[in-house]
């Protein structure tokens, strides 16, 4: 019988996926042996291994991952060009890879996954948390969630929200250590920075108050590249953290954190939603980067002003 190369890159795909024949069999509804001989065929068809085998786990080759992430991409736009000539075309399915800072996944978008899960069902998400900036195209993502000022000419971009910040620290930080009346009382306090991960950049936080004008740029007693690192150091006692209201948010509610300097502005982050400049924008991914932009509309701590702002 002669191959079926789609569903042998359908087999291969779902054993990197779930790292088994066994798993891989069990989500296809085929046979373990069946699934085996479809990846052997295929990598004798390419004349390549694709997989390192062991009995304890199966792994692509760095070929393997190669031919994963564009076979991936084929089987998706294959099951969404179906999906499009279906009776009922309002069907969105398929496999959507997107990156996000971890302060937007933890705290905006794993929560409301329960709900998008149970409205569109045949979609599938890879969700990457973390402070890198993904190369889209070299990493094979579909989309991402940015801070800051996109400059990056290879994508797309469509502001949908704002990370809001607030200085914090724990209430025995505070009756310990001198008052904090002013932002300048800050430079007789501990002070926990934060670092890009990648670059190594420091984020200097820049309070305002009518004409007055603050810049926190001395040395930290500590760096962290993490929002929720910052958040648990910050709780424990280690100084005055500089973080986004949504990662302290629970801390505030709790008594955990304590809020400083409420009746100072400080600068938002943008947040924008990006996918490369040169890809077609499929159904799967429209319709995620709309929903992402629909909840951040519609949170307060998220949304930009005079779309939901309390």
């Amino acid at each position: 019988m002669a191959l079926d190369r789609l569903e042998a890159m359908r087999a291969f795909c779902k054993i990197v996926e779930v790292g088994s024949f066994k798993g891989a069999a069990e989500s296809l509804g085929l046979a373990t042996t069946t699934v085996s001989g479809q990846v052997q065929s295929l990598e004798k068809l390419l004349g390549i291994k694709l997989l390192y085998r062991s009995t304890r786990k199966v792994s692509p080759t760095t070929e393997g991952t190669a031919y994963y992430t564009r076979a991936r991409a084929v089987i998706d736009d294959v099951d969404e060009l179906e999906a499009s000539v279906a009776m009922n075309h309002r069907v969105v399915r398929g496999r959507v890879s997107i990156e996000m800072p971890s302060p937007v996944g933890i705290h905006l978008i794993i929560p409301a996954l329960p709900k998008f899960t149970a409205r569109f069902p045949d979609m599938h998400l890879d969700i990457g948390c973390g402070e890198r900036v993904v190369d889209l195209a070299q990493e094979g993502v579909d989309c991402a969630i940015r801070g800051g000022i996109v400059s990056d000419q290879d994508v797309v971009s469509r502001k949908i929200g704002q990370m809001r910040f607030c200085f914090c620290a724990s209430p025995a930080y505070l009756t310990s250590s001198a008052p904090v009346n002013h932002p300048s009382d800050l430079l007789q306090h501990r002070h926990l920075g934060f670092k890009f991960p990648g670059t190594g950049r420091r984020f200097v936080p820049t309070l305002t108050r009518g004409d007055e004008r603050f810049t926190l740029d001395h040395p930290p007693a500590m760096y962290f590249n993490n929002g929720t690192a910052t958040a648990a150091a910050a709780a424990v006692g280690l100084g005055v953290a500089f973080l986004p209201r949504a990662e302290v948010n629970r801390q505030f509610h709790t008594g955990e954190l304590v809020e400083i300097f409420s009746d100072w502005s400080m600068a938002s982050m943008p947040m924008s939603i990006v996918y490369p400049y040169n890809r077609h924008l499929s159904a799967r991914v429209r319709t995620i980067a709309d929903w992402v932009s629909n909840l951040m509309a519609s949170d307060p701590l998220w949304c930009l002003p005079g779309s939901g702002e309390k």
